[in-house]
């Protein structure tokens, strides 16, 4: 049985789901350490995706080669990043929706404040097993392309 998470973290693992992102979907995080960031990697665990943090200082080839690998299908992304991130979405075939934090609102597909507007405060977290997986990092790719790294919860 889940345990029931209040407020903007209820409303954005609401969102995410509303947006269609479903277990084991992987979420890029595409922001300084922030509320919002902090709020996004709760929400993304607590209903079993994958989330996936991205440095704000990736241009646009780095961020389209992970996103496109990763088969990312939803970034959140503040006003750091959204510039290089809406020139590589072409190259990201899986990425269906951008939610802009911040600064970047009214540039992606839905912004934060608005998504969690309409959302319940009250949401329950599905059960996870350790093993599951719960992020996805990638090597910097000095010695080669980038290389991702599924972390589970466990860790």
């Amino acid at each position: 049985m889940g345990v029931e998470a209040p407020g903007q973290l209820a409303g954005q693992a609401h969102a995410l789901e509303r947006l269609g992102v479903q277990p084991g979907d992987r979420v890029a995080l595409v922001m300084p350490q922030r509320l919002e960031t902090a709020i996004a990697h709760m929400a993304v665990y607590q209903m079993g995706a994958v989330a996936m943090p991205l440095s704000m200082l990736f241009g646009p080839e780095a961020l389209a080669y992970r996103l496109a690998h990763s088969e990312a299908v939803v970034a959140i992304v503040d006003e750091t990043s959204i510039a290089n991130l809406r020139q590589a979405r072409a190259q990201c075939p899986t990425l269906r929706q951008v939610v802009a934090v911040g600064e970047a609102s009214g540039q992606g597909d839905i912004d934060w404040e608005a998504a969690l507007a309409r959302e319940s405060a009250l949401y329950v977290a599905r059960a996870t097993r350790a093993d599951d997986p719960a992020v996805l990092i990638y090597t910097s790719g000095t010695t080669g392309p980038p290389k991702g790294a599924l972390i589970p919860h466990r860790a």
